[in-house]
């Protein structure tokens, strides 16, 4: 036999040996070697860990009883707002189904079943389909806005009164390319803790001509009357 092919072999059991060793080392622990059940066990406990997120992916777990919401308006006219609600994205630009102005979805606030989601141009739009919508929201509605681009251009003292109705703060103040996010109810009674407003201010903004855009989440109990 060639020198070649022995230090073949030498190598071949020098390997055998070597990965032996490595296997028997690596999976034992102070003379006890691991078990597959406790390998398992450890294995669900991480499935576990990694699947134990928030709805919405909210910083807060909510209670029963309660639903978890996440509104994000847009970024200057690029990136489009988002509304979930109960760990369903409902309005998104992945979704394509929001629009220049308020995006708004009506939600019902006793079962949780989502009624209506639209939105309206209120640069260019009419607003009078706005104010038809407003007026037509069912009694303990949840009503979820955000804004994009430009949300108050079209609005009138009608259209911010029915949104005031809702238990909005800012409603009467939201101008030409404001950001805006809220949450609120018809008949609600007292103001909506769940709202956020940043003024279009030019030496201020973050984008050139826009606000910040501007989020809010949190847990909403059933039926707000």
């Amino acid at each position: 036999m060639r020198l070649s092919g022995i230090l073949r072999i030498v190598a071949i059991i020098f390997t055998l040996m070597t990965t032996w060793f490595f296997t028997h080392t690596y999976f034992k622990s102070a003379g006890k070697t691991i078990r597959i059940r406790g390998f398992l066990d450890f294995s669900s406990k991480i499935t576990s860990e990694k699947h134990s997120r928030n709805k919405c992916d909210n910083s807060k777990k909510c209670e029963k009883d309660f639903f978890a919401f996440k509104i994000t308006s847009g970024a200057a006219n690029v990136v489009g707002p988002s509304i979930c609600f109960e760990d369903n994205i409902l309005m998104s630009g992945v979704k394509n189904n929001i629009g220049r102005g308020l995006n708004i979805v009506l939600v019902d606030g006793v079962t949780g079943v989502v009624k209506q989601q639209k939105y309206f141009d209120m640069f260019s739009g009419d607003i009078n389909t706005l104010l038809e919508f407003l007026k037509e929201i069912p009694e303990s509605s949840l009503v979820l806005v955000a804004s994009f681009d430009d949300p108050g251009s079209k609005l009138n003292p009608e259209a911010r009164k029915l949104l005031t109705d809702l238990g909005s703060t800012h409603a009467q103040n939201i101008g030409f390319r404001d950001s805006w996010v809220f949450l609120g109810a018809k008949g609600m009674k007292g103001k909506s803790p769940f709202e956020e407003f940043l003024k279009n201010t030019p030496d201020q903004n973050k984008y050139d001509g826009w606000p910040e855009a501007l989020r809010i989440e949190g847990c909403i109990p059933r039926k707000i009357i």
